[in-house]
């Protein structure tokens, strides 16, 4: 058993050296192609017991064990020069058409690049890497925990920490949506795979025999535009057991609306799409024309409508700029009360998404085939004691114990409300309706939501002018 904490450690300290990897965006990537070929070829001996006449789709030289398992092999600016002119370029063009896996290795290289420089401190990464064992589960299971902490430190990676959803998050969803084995799983925007590895960890427990092994392997389904949480989110997936392709590079805002047809349809959507972000020009286009909008968040909701299969079910992260807001909001909400049933919205609390953003989220719930009747909301507290999450104590599954209580028998409380569709067509489909058993002139906000309420009154003011200059012009 190897100690995965002080190896993890020691890579990082390692790379820090290294002129070439600039930042922490670069050094998880650099880190994470590196454990995949180590996960790769651990999967392969697993692989040569599990799967009939499986041949490897990678040349001998280019194996693992044939480069980087000795560690006293190949080092300093010969080995720099085996994976800059050789390593790289074989894997970036790998035939594909012969086996399942060589795709897996295709996309993930495709777009992935090594950074480091520097030959000695290289063969100090992959002689640590070298003391993990995949085909451990003692190893595996310690490493599920490390992998999601790497996952974590993308906060200070810019950007990149629009690719983490808390797991917390992530699994009150997929448990409320319940997906069930032969059921087909999309996420559209799935970053670094939580939604997905959260299915198959439900899925899994009705797997009994190797045909549903084969069924789930076939029936969770993710896309991504983006290289590094395409690069975590398969390799997440393979250490939760995936030797087929489960994730593929793309964006499915780039494809036309029309086009997307039954045989794209499918039983359970779970996404958090990216909000705040705006997609290029002329990716509206794609859209009818009363969707038409650059607003990332926005484009999705109204895909993921569409792709949605009759009596399918989905669980969607989304903004308060969603629910509030007007034009093209408003025509996708008016699309998603007329053709889903709306049936959940949970107002989450300050600080779930902290430190990656400060815009306050919901968790929106809806089944395809029958209009909106009813809405129920509810208004997550804090735990008892508790007045922020924080980096130190993010929000954890636990927490939503109450309100899993609450959803199997539902009642009208302090936390929860129903509003009927009548009143939110009345009030032009904003969804944004405050909870009525709080009495916001009494109550006692903390600086944070002091902030929140500003941002969201200053959303709202944009909102309106925009309007505004839409009217005069």
């Amino acid at each position: 058993m190897s100690n995965i904490t002080s190896i993890i450690k020691s890579i990082r300290d390692i790379m820090r050296k290294d002129a070439g990897v600039d930042g922490d965006a670069q050094r998880i990537s650099q880190m994470v192609w590196m454990l995949f070929m180590k996960i790769f070829a651990d999967k392969e001996e697993e692989w040569e017991y599990t799967l009939d006449n499986y041949k490897s789709p990678i040349e001998a030289k280019f194996k693992w064990d044939s480069w980087a398992a000795d560690d006293e092999g190949l080092t300093g600016d010969e080995l720099m020069e085996f994976i800059n002119t050789e390593l790289f370029p074989a894997l970036k063009s790998i035939d594909t058409s012969k086996t399942e896996q060589a795709k897996i290795i295709k996309a993930v290289f495709e777009d992935t690049y090594n950074y480091m420089k520097n030959g000695t401190l290289f063969r100090q990464v992959i002689n640590e890497i070298h003391k993990i064992d995949f085909n451990s589960s003692e190893d595996r299971h310690t490493f599920n925990d490390i992998y999601e902490t790497i996952l974590k430190e993308l906060q200070s990676a810019g950007s990149s920490g629009e690719y983490y959803t808390p797991r917390a998050v992530t699994q009150f969803i997929v448990d409320m949506v319940n997906p069930q084995l032969g059921e087909s799983v999309l996420d559209p925007a799935c970053g670094t795979g939580g939604f997905l590895t959260c299915s198959i960890d439900h899925v899994r427990k009705q797997v009994n025999n190797p045909k549903a092994t084969q069924t789930l392997q076939k029936s969770i389904r993710g896309v991504e535009k983006k290289p590094l949480p395409h690069l975590l989110c398969t390799t997440n997936l393979m250490l939760h057991g995936f030797d087929q392709p489960a994730v593929s590079r793309g964006n499915m805002l780039t494809k036309s609306y029309s086009d997307y047809g039954a045989k794209d349809q499918v039983h359970v959507v779970l996404s958090n799409p990216p909000f705040g972000g705006t997609e290029e020009d002329g990716t509206e286009k794609n859209f009818p024309k009363k969707f038409q909008t650059k607003e990332t968040a926005d484009l999705f909701l109204a895909l993921i409508i569409k792709v949605l299969k009759k009596n399918g079910r989905a669980g969607v992260v989304l903004p308060d700029g969603t629910l509030f807001g007007e034009g093209v909001k408003t025509r996708i909400k008016e699309e998603l009360l007329s053709k889903c049933n709306l049936h959940t919205i949970i107002r989450l609390p300050n600080g779930v998404f902290n430190p990656y953003t400060s815009i306050k989220t919901n968790l929106l719930f809806f089944d395809k085939g029958k209009p909106t009747k009813e809405t129920w909301y509810y208004e997550m507290p804090y735990p008892e004691g508790l007045k922020n999450f924080t980096r130190s104590r993010p929000i954890n599954i636990n927490d939503f114990k109450i309100l899993k209580d609450w959803w199997v028998k539902r009642t009208e409380n302090k936390h929860a409300w129903k509003v009927s569709v009548k009143e939110i067509k009345a009030s032009n489909y904003n969804l944004d309706i405050k909870n009525p058993f709080i009495n916001e002139a009494e109550k006692v906000f903390t600086t944070n939501e002091i902030i929140e309420k500003l941002t969201s009154n200053l959303d709202r003011s944009k909102e309106l002018i925009l309007k505004i200059q839409k009217e005069l012009t």
